[in-house]
C-alpha cells in the first residue's frame, strides 16, 4: 500500500484537515462578530481612511497649491497633475532615485523572505516530529530569543559582517568582510533572516505539530523518510501557516528603514531611505513624499490580496484538532 492510499483511507486527510480548518474558520468568524464590533471597526477605517484620502488627493496636487491651501479645496477647485510621480521615481533626495531604490528594495525583500521560512520550515519540522536530545529546551531557548530587542544586535553583527573583532594585535573573532563588497545585499539578507527566524520557528512549529499523526505515521510505514515526509506531506498541509507568515516577512521588511540603513552598502539602499529624503531638507517638497508613499506600497497591496485566503488559516493553526 502506497503513502497516498495510506494518506486518502486515513481518519484524519488531507482533505478532512482541510474541511475542519474552514468550519473553525466560520465558527471564530460569528463568535468574533456582533454589532458593536462591526460599529467600532466601522469608525476606525474612517478614521484612519480621512487621512489617507488626503494624502492621496495630496500626491495628484500641484506643489504650489499644496503650499497654500488644503487638500479638501480640490471639491471646490479640482487641479491635478501626474508631475509629483514623475519627480518622486527620476529625482529622488539622495544619490538613489526612488525607482533605482524600488529595485534595490524587491532584491532585499524576496531573499530576507524566503531565506527565513526555507530554514524555519525545516527547523519547524525538526522540533514537531523528529525526537532528539534536548529538543524541549532548545524550543524553548529559541522562542525565547523573540524578545531579545534588535538594537541590542547590531553591533555584534556589524562586527561578525566586517573585519571581526580585534583587540591589540590578537583578532578574538574573525568577520566576514562582508561590508566591504559593494553593491552586495548579503549583509542585509543575514541580518532580516536571523531577525526573523524565531517567530517565523515559533508559528510554523505550531501548525506543523497539530498535523494529524496518523498522516505522517503512514508515510513512515510505506518507508518514507524525513526528506519525503516534508516535502510530500508537511510543507503542502502548512502552505497556510507558511503563507501567513510570508506576509508579515514581506511587509516587515519592505517597510524597513533601520536595518537597511546600518547593514546595506549606500549603493543598495532600499525605497524607505530615498522616500524619507524626498521631502527636502526643510520638508517644503513633502507633497513628492506623498507620491512616492503611494508608490511604496503597491508591492505589499498586490503581495496581501493574493496571500490573503491563507491568512484566516494561518492564523488559527492551532484550531484543526478535536
Amino acid at each position: 500500500m502506497s503513502a497516498t492510499q495510506a494518506v486518502v483511507t486515513d481518519n484524519r486527510t488531507a482533505r478532512q484537515v482541510e474541511r475542519d480548518t474552514r468550519r473553525h474558520e466560520k465558527t471564530a468568524q460569528k463568535r468574533l462578530t456582533s454589532r458593536g464590533a462591526t460599529l467600532a471597526a466601522a469608525i476606525i477605517a474612517i478614521v484612519w481612511t480621512i487621512p489617507t484620502f488626503g494624502l492621496f488627493v495630496t500626491s495628484f496636487r500641484p506643489g504650489a497649491d499644496v503650499q497654500s491651501t488644503g487638500w479638501w479645496t480640490v471639491f471646490v477647485n479640482p487641479s491635478f497633475t501626474l508631475d509629483n510621480y514623475f519627480q518622486a521615481l527620476t529625482s529622488g533626495g539622495t544619490a538613489l532615485t526612488l525607482g533605482q531604490s524600488f529595485i534595490n528594495s524587491l532584491a532585499i525583500t524576496i531573499p530576507a523572505t524566503v531565506i527565513p521560512i526555507t530554514i524555519a520550515s525545516l527547523a519547524a519540522y525538526a522540533f514537531a516530529w523528529i525526537p532528539f536530545k534536548g529538543r524541549s529546551a532548545t524550543f524553548v531557548f529559541v522562542f525565547a530569543l523573540q524578545i531579545v530587542p534588535i538594537q541590542m544586535a547590531l553591533v555584534p553583527l556589524l562586527t561578525l559582517f566586517s573585519k571581526g573583532l580585534t583587540i591589540g594585535d590578537v583578532t578574538i573573532f574573525p568577520g566576514f568582510g562582508l561590508r566591504d563588497v559593494d553593491h552586495s545585499f548579503a549583509t542585509v539578507w543575514i541580518a532580516h533572516a536571523i531577525f526573523a527566524l524565531p517567530l517565523a520557528i515559533f508559528m510554523l512549529h505550531n501548525f506543523i505539530a497539530e498535523i494529524p499523526s496518523e498522516i505522517v505515521e503512514a508515510a513512515r510505514v510505506d518507508g518514507a523518510g524525513h526528506g519525503q515526509t516534508f516535502f510530500r506531506i508537511i510543507l503542502p498541509l502548512a502552505m497556510p501557516a507558511i503563507a501567513s507568515f510570508g506576509i508579515f516577512q514581506f511587509l516587515w521588511v519592505w517597510n524597513d528603514l533601520l536595518v537597511a540603513t546600518i547593514f546595506a552598502p549606500s549603493s543598495s539602499l532600499p525605497l524607505t531611505q530615498t522616500l524619507n529624503s524626498l521631502s527636502g531638507s526643510w520638508g517644503d517638497r513633502w507633497f513628492l513624499q506623498s507620491a512616492g508613499a503611494f508608490i511604496s506600497i503597491i508591492v505589499p497591496l498586490i503581495v496581501f490580496f493574493s496571500l490573503q485566503r491563507f491568512f484566516v488559516r494561518g492564523l488559527l493553526a492551532g484550531a484543526t484538532k478535536g
